[in-house]
Formats: structure tokens, C-alpha cells, sequence
């Protein structure tokens, strides 16, 4: 029952609906006992002899109003009950949705995406099943039972009533036992139920890879191993839940076969009228909801405890990130690096170190260097995904930690090499940071993304569903449609994280002279493998291991002869070759 206490803060919150369901219950506990109460008086009324019509007409009116009474106080109190757990549910994703809002990319690693998955969908539905059934459970389970024995004690045979619940106490103990199991068995389907998402969710993300190499076959065994494990997991959970109600029934059959043997012993002593054990066996009956209450409460309580427990561990997880900046506005897109040193959580290798780098306001800062060297690395310490004591990076003459990180990534658009897109429109993808946007405005920013012409050219134009993920879309207009997202985005920085690798060397250079001409004072950071697109940057580095091996604008760097110059010398061969031998 420690899952009722973890919840106690939502039941505070909702204490008021969660009272009137309760007194609603108790109303109906209490007018449900007078029908059994009027039955053994007509039996035994009928038994003597002096039953007359108008006696038998007022009581059986009686038990229909009571009737349609108990029906419009239990829709009220489902009404009142399911609408608060239906809240929490909804409360719980919202938590779950801000908690990952604020979450690094190491977090991400530690939990993969089927995994959050199952945590925000079944996880989320036991805890709010719990909050519902199992408060109904609970409080009307208790409820009958206790007044229905407080009826069977003082109102009817007290001896009679402890020997019909002398079977009780081994069924306690045997629920007790059951429990633990479950709960045992419950989290580790859910663990399966997670897996399975996560093999899920990553065959239809890359099933052009899957297809492109015909692992078909293969990904369909290993989909099927780990289905049959979630199935065998949930089996196990079904094996324990099933031992639920064998036990409650054979409890029941105990007790009535106790109660009719031991009642007809007492009538047959002159203790008891025919009428008194009719009522007594009635009300025994309305002991049976007790006892499957209590049985399907344990169930519910020990999935509930279980997917809570999973999802406290999601939600306990604390930011890597601190946000405790007070600054939400940049006046200057000024940019300096000052880098010691750098790794990433977890990993002692050093990924950057001794970097001092600045990007004045409204210039172009070009990165480059090889594979591995560290250049998405230092985009994103600009953006805040990491923080390092032996990294000091300002913004418009304040350092990052000064700055709400919601402020801070609202005045910096970042065009990745691997962009995604919403299985949406290609307006709508475009103005993901602008909703509001007009056409005129969506199409400016496809111009200068040199994109407008290909989405024209389609059936719907810009009212085009792209598929998730933009499966319909080549990999350059996947990119150009990301860089004009970013473009009507509107902010003092722009970063192009090797935002060009998907689109020809023609199409680089219209995008690029379009971009010269829109940015205004806007800061640029360009982060490259091909060179020609920081050819008339203001200021260009070279990263090779995590260092800054050279640094100065694009003549500049030629004239070193170092590392730059070889590879322009090889990109600008490699161009020539190309468009004599398309």
C-alpha cells in the first residue's frame, strides 16, 4: 500500500473530489444493506403467514428506489474518481515531458527512446489505474465489509459469523504471498515491454537500412526472440494473477457451506428464523465483493507500485544541466570560446583542450578539420548540452550560465548534418519555431535555403505530408528544408553543423551567396568538411585531436601550407575531376 503514500501529494491536490467520491460510497454502502434486511422479513412474514399485499408492494417499492438511488450515486462517484486519475495520468506526462525537456544528450544514452516510451504510456496507465480502481478498491471494499459485519454481529448471529469467516485468514496470508510475486513479476514485464519498444521503434527508423541490406529475415528473429520473451514475461504475470480467484472462490464455497450447515443447526435449535439465515446469506454474498476487492486491490496496487517505481527513477534522474541563469535576451551575438579542457560524462578522454576562439557580432566563423576532431563538440558547448569546469564560453559579453537555457536556444538556430523533420507538412516543418508565420515569409526563407522550386513542384507545394522523419524526401532537400527552418527562425545566431554534406557543390553556393545577403548582422558558425563553404568566412579554425592547429581567414591559412591547404588543394582537384568526368 506504500504507492498510496508516494501519491499522497496528488491526493492532497484533489482532496476535495476524492472526499464527496468517498462519502458517495458510503451512502451507498450504507442504503445497499436495507434490501437483504427487508427480504428476510418478507420471508419471514411469508413463513407465518401475515404477509399482506400492500406490506409486500411497500417494500418491494422501497428496494426499487433504492435501486435507482444506488445507480445515480455510483455514476456520480465514477465520475468524481476516474475524472481525478484521469488527471494524474495527465499530470504525470506533463511531468515526464518537462522533466526530458531538460535533460543533456547523456541522459538520452542512458535511457533509450522505447524505454521512455513504455514509461509515459503503460507505466503511466498502471499508476493511474491505481489511483482509480484501486482507491474504489479500497474504500468501497472496506466500507462493505465493515457494515456488513457490523450487521452479521451485532445484528444478526455473532457465533454464526465467526464461523463463517474462519477461512479467511488463510486466504490473508496466501494474497500476501501472491503479492510479492507479482510485484516481482510485474516490473520485469515492463522491462520486456520496453525492450520490445525500443526494437520497435528502431526497425521503422531505419527501415531503408534494414530493406537496403535484406536483413529482413533477420530483424523479423530477433523482433520475434524478443517478442517471445515479453510474452513470456506477461505470461508469468498472469500465471501468478490467476491464482487470484480459485483462492477467493474456494474461500466463498467455505464460508456459505459454514453458513447454510451452521444456520441450519441454529434454526433447527429455535436460535434462528428462516427469514434471520436468509438475510445472514444474503448479506454473506455482499461479502464476496469484499474479498475480490481485496484480491484485485493487491493486484492493482502491486503493478501500480511497480510502474511508479519506474517512473520515480525517470523523473529522479537530476540535470546534468543547471539552470539557474537569469538573462533571457542577447544584445550582441558576440562569441568566445575559452576551452582548457573537455570530456564528455563518463569519459575521461579528452575531446577538446586549449581552444580560445572569437566570433565577433554579425561575422562568419568557420570550423573545420577531421572526422572525430571535435567540432560538433564545440557547437554544442555553445548550445549548453554539456558543462565543464575547464569551459568559460560568453555570449554578448555574459557567460553562458547566466542565461535561462530556454532564452539561451530560442537566439541560437542550429542546422545539423542529420536534421529531423515532423511527419507533417513542409509548411508546418518550416515553421516549427514560427507557427505563425506567413506564406510569404515561409516561401523567403525557402529561397534562401534554394529549396522553393523543388517544394512548387510538388502536388500539394508547401501542404506536402514529408512521412515521418521526412522518408519521402532525398537527403539535400531534407537538409535545405532545415536550414530554412532555421533561417525563419530569425535568431542573432545561425550554426550550419555540416548542414551542406547532402546537396552538390552548385546548389552549396547558391545557398551560401543567398545567405551572405539575407544574415543582416546575424553571426554565422559554419562547421564543415568541405572547405569551399568557409571560403569567405571571417575567421576560420582548424581542429585536428580536440586542438586548434590553425586559425585565420581562408588566404591566410593557404599560405600556412598546412593541414587546410592540403585538403582545399585535394577538394579543388577532386572538383575539377568530377565535372570533366560527371
Amino acid at each position: 500500500m506504500n504507492i498510496f503514500i508516494k501519491l499522497r501529494w496528488y491526493f492532497q491536490q484533489q482532496w476535495r473530489r476524492y472526499l464527496l467520491a468517498v462519502l458517495i460510497l458510503c451512502a451507498i454502502s450504507v442504503i445497499a444493506m436495507v434490501p437483504p434486511w427487508l427480504t428476510g422479513g418478507i420471508v419471514d412474514a411469508a413463513s407465518e403467514g401475515s404477509l399482506t399485499g400492500d406490506q409486500l408492494f411497500m417494500q418491494v417499492s422501497i428496494m426499487i428506489a433504492i435501486g435507482f438511488a444506488a445507480y445515480g450515486l455510483r455514476y456520480l462517484w465514477r465520475m468524481l474518481l476516474y475524472h481525478a486519475s484521469f488527471q494524474l495520468a495527465a499530470v504525470l506526462r506533463q511531468k515526464i515531458y518537462q522533466h526530458l525537456m531538460l535533460m543533456a544528450p547523456d541522459f538520452f544514452q542512458q535511457y533509450r527512446t522505447g524505454d521512455m516510451m513504455a514509461r509515459a504510456t503503460n507505466d503511466i496507465n498502471a499508476v493511474e489505474m491505481t489511483a482509480g480502481d484501486g482507491v474504489l478498491a479500497m474504500v468501497d471494499g472496506v466500507l462493505t465489509a465493515v457494515v456488513v459485519l457490523s450487521i452479521l454481529l451485532f445484528l444478526l448471529n455473532w457465533q454464526l459469523t465467526f464461523m463463517a469467516l474462519l477461512p479467511w485468514p488463510f486466504l490473508s496470508y496466501y494474497m500476501w504471498r501472491i503479492g510479492k510475486q507479482l510485484h516481482q513479476a510485474f516490473g520485469e514485464a515492463q522491462a520486456c515491454f520496453s525492450q520490445l519498444n525500443d526494437v520497435v521503434q528502431e526497425n521503422m527508423g531505419a527501415i531503408r537500412v534494414v530493406k537496403g541490406f535484406g536483413q529482413e529475415a533477420h530483424q523479423q528473429a530477433h523482433f520475434a526472440a524478443i517478442a517471445a520473451q515479453a510474452t513470456a514475461a506477461n505470461l508469468r504475470v498472469a500465471h501468478i494473477d490467476a491464482k487470484y480467484d480459485p483462492a477467493i472462490s474456494l474461500t466463498i464455497g467455505l464460508s456459505f457451506f459454514i453458513t447454510v450447515a451452521g444456520g441450519a443447526w441454529y434454526i433447527h435449535q429455535g436460535v434462528m428464523s428462516v427469514g434471520e439465515l436468509t438475510s445472514f446469506t444474503i448479506y454473506l454474498g455482499y461479502m464476496i465483493w469484499p474479498m475480490f476487492a481485496v484480491g484485485w486491490l493487491l493486484n492493482i496496487v502491486e503493478r501500480g507500485s511497480a510502474a511508479y517505481a519506474r517512473i520515480e527513477q525517470l523523473l529522479a534522474t537530476p540535470p546534468s544541466i543547471e539552470d539557474k541563469g537569469e538573462l533571457t535576451t542577447i544584445k550582441n551575438a558576440q562569441v568566445i570560446w575559452q576551452v582548457k579542457q573537455f570530456n564528455y560524462p563518463g569519459n575521461e578522454q579528452q575531446v577538446l583542450q586549449d581552444i580560445n576562439v572569437t566570433v565577433g557580432h554579425g561575422g562568419t566563423l568557420g570550423i573545420v578539420g577531421p572526422v572525430g576532431a571535435g567540432k560538433t563538440s564545440l557547437v554544442q558547448l555553445l548550445l549548453r548540452c554539456y558543462q565543464h569546469s575547464g569551459v568559460n564560453i560568453i555570449l554578448g559579453g555574459h557567460a553562458l550560465e547566466d542565461y535561462r537555457l530556454a532564452g539561451l536556444r530560442q537566439h541560437i538556430a542550429v542546422v545539423p548534418q542529420d536534421p529531423f523533420l515532423f511527419s507533417t507538412t513542409i509548411a508546418e516543418n518550416i515553421t516549427f519555431a514560427q507557427p505563425h508565420a506567413s506564406l510569404q515569409a515561409i516561401r523567403q526563407a525557402a529561397r534562401v535555403a534554394d529549396i522553393d522550386q523543388d517544394i512548387m513542384a510538388f502536388s500539394d507545394q508547401y501542404q506536402t505530408l514529408v512521412g515521418e522523419r521526412g522518408i519521402t524526401l532525398s537527403g539535400g532537400q531534407k537538409q535545405r528544408l532545415a536550414i530554412a527552418r532555421a533561417i525563419l527562425c530569425d535568431a542573432p545566431i545561425l550554426v550550419m553543423d555540416d548542414a551542406l554534406s547532402a546537396v552538390d557543390v552548385e546548389t552549396e553556393k547558391h545557398i551560401l551567396h543567398a545567405l551572405r545577403q539575407y544574415r543582416r548582422d546575424r553571426t554565422l558558425i559554419v562547421v564543415c568538411h568541405r572547405l569551399s563553404a568557409v571560403r569567405d568566412a571571417d575567421h576560420i579554425i582548424v581542429l585536428q585531436a580536440g586542438r586548434m592547429t590553425e586559425s585565420g581567414n581562408h588566404v591566410s591559412l593557404l599560405q600556412q601550407q598546412g593541414w587546410y591547404a592540403q585538403m582545399f588543394n585535394y577538394q579543388q582537384i577532386e572538383q575539377h575531376i568530377t565535372e570533366d568526368y560527371p
